[in-house]
């Protein structure tokens, strides 16, 4: 029986079907695993599953390596260096698909609390602050019928696209690297970053991180959105500039903005907590039962088809 590191805590689900096809040790922490811990563990186990932080960058491979297969709970793996764990003939995998219809609900969620400035309100109602319904209250700002922009029309920038179009009545427009051809939904490819952001009134980011989209979107996207536009990301934290989203709420360049991640997460910024105009989540996007399971068993089976020597279900 093949040897198995869990890093953090997943569904008693997982964990049960973990147990009965390999010996596995559960790292009870939900703090990520640091450079040492993981060095020291790719020399003794067979394979880890590993998750979002956890240091697996190229220096923890410089010692010994035992391990095949490092099956990622997550679809993002930017924590790991692919190129790294494939020299040291180390197989990564991950868990896409899962994810996609809980990130997307996510989105929508930022979106809505920022326009209509839903965090504020409950603020001011556990405040006690409230002094009753008037006219002019809180007046945020109207969806249906707007223009969303999606930065990244892959499975998730779909998912978002089918939620605006067909709950809200939204326009979309996206920019995505390559040309997709079916959308899913009518909307329209533009050529740029920055003319999907001056067109229009809600921009979500929704690619992966890469070093290719490291900072993606900074300061020269905020100067093209309108005063009146807000800006989401349920993508990951480095793609933004943080540095200049700071700066573009604080100019009021930008209306607001409704964040899941963070450039140094868990580490969010004091200017960006004291903003009435920021929705702030901690990293919810796949934050359901039935997903984290989902996502479990999708890392288990990468895990059991490699160990009989079968082709990886979701190579990256």
């Amino acid at each position: 029986m093949q040897t198995l590191l869990i890093t953090r805590r997943l569904p008693d689900a997982v964990l049960a079907a973990a147990r009965a096809r390999f010996d596995v040790t559960l790292r009870d922490d939900t703090a990520p695993m640091t450079t040492a811990e993981m060095a020291a563990a790719l020399a003794t186990y067979d394979a880890i599953l590993p998750t979002l932080g956890d240091a697996l960058q190229a220096d923890a491979f410089t010692g010994p390596v035992r391990i095949r297969l490092l099956a990622n709970f997550g679809v993002g793996y930017n924590h790991i260096d692919v190129a790294a764990a494939r020299a040291a003939g180390v197989a990564v995998s991950n868990t896409p698909g899962a994810v996609t219809e809980a990130t997307a609900d996510i989105a929508l969620t930022l979106m809505l609390m920022t326009c209509r400035r839903a965090g504020e309100g409950e603020r001011m109602v556990r405040g006690g602050t409230w002094a009753g319904w008037h006219p002019t209250q809180l007046l945020g700002q109207h969806v249906s019928g707007k223009v969303v922009g999606i930065v990244g029309m892959g499975r998730i920038g779909k998912a978002i696209a089918r939620r605006c179009h067909f709950g809200f009545g939204m326009q979309v427009v996206f920019h995505n690297r390559s040309t997709i051809a079916d959308p899913g939904v009518p909307a329209q490819q533009l050529g740029t970053l920055d003319k999907v952001a001056s067109v229009c009134d809600v921009l979500i980011a929704a690619v992966p991180a890469t070093p290719e989209t490291y900072h993606l979107i900074g300061a020269g996207v905020f100067a093209e959105m309108r005063e009146t536009a807000v800006f989401v990301n349920i993508a990951r934290g480095d793609i933004v500039d943080e540095t200049a989203l700071i700066a573009a709420l604080q100019s009021g360049q930008i209306a607001g903005a409704g964040l899941d991640v963070y450039e140094f997460e868990p580490k969010v910024p004091e200017t960006l907590k004291a903003m009435e105009n920021v929705t702030l989540l901690p990293h919810l996007g796949t934050a359901t039962l039935e997903v984290r399971t989902a996502m479990g068993l999708m890392a288990l089976d990468n895990l059991v088809t490699f160990f009989k020597g079968q082709p990886l279900p979701n190579p990256v």
